[in-house]
């Protein structure tokens, strides 16, 4: 039976919903650009290895598993990012539910993990993003810096939620003010979805 290749996920809002904070343009690149050569490469790489495998031909297995590695990290991340924003009129302001409790435990105050947050994603080196985790071992949420799409990953700890500050994520709306970008971003995330998100992965 032939095996499944990877999909680029539809949005469950339209492209021009995110305005003021994402314009439709940059949205429409971002997702079915950017997102779409990551499901792209990744599927070509996976198909390369199908046939040389059943070939029995060698193919460069260093290089193949760093791209794989790259590719599926930006379409797993991206995947994320899409679920947890809203419209504007539709987003809370700040965490609700259990999350919202667990980062009151963790980080003190709703500010506090947001300045931290905020200052972990604009402070990436280069191309890559912020993370929120829940490591299972100590029922703890930690934020995680993400060099590109597959570097500094913590193993097996869930992401909760995350932002791209790759610059193809802002560069059409906010040009390099990559902290005006951040800003925007708490304006049109689902903490709703997220919160019972959190609730499924902790049973």
């Amino acid at each position: 039976m032939a095996k499944q290749l990877y999909k680029l996920p539809p949005l469950k809002y339209g492209y021009a919903d995110l305005v003021p904070y994402i314009s439709e343009e940059q949205l429409r690149i971002h997702h079915d650009k950017h997102h779409q050569a990551y499901v792209t490469n990744a599927n070509s790489i996976i198909q390369m290895m199908d046939k040389s495998r059943s070939e029995g031909t060698d193919f460069d297995y260093k290089a193949n598993a760093k791209a794989l590695a790259f590719n599926l990290g930006g379409h797993v991340l991206h995947d994320y990012f899409w679920w947890e924003m809203t419209l504007a009129s539709n987003a809370s302001k700040e965490a609700v539910g259990e999350l919202a409790e667990v980062i009151k435990q963790d980080f003190g105050n709703f500010e506090r993990f947001k300045k931290e947050f905020s200052q972990v994603a604009s402070s990436v080196e280069g191309s890559g993003w912020a993370a929120l985790i829940f490591c299972e071992d100590t029922q703890r949420l930690m934020i995680m810096q993400i060099e590109k799409h597959n570097v500094n990953l913590v193993p097996d700890y869930p992401i909760i939620m995350d932002l791209d500050v790759w610059e193809h994520a802002y560069y059409i709306d906010y040009k390099n003010d990559r902290a005006k970008f951040i800003e925007g971003f708490w304006n049109i995330i689902n903490w709703e979805e997220i919160d019972n998100y959190f609730k499924r992965i902790q049973k």
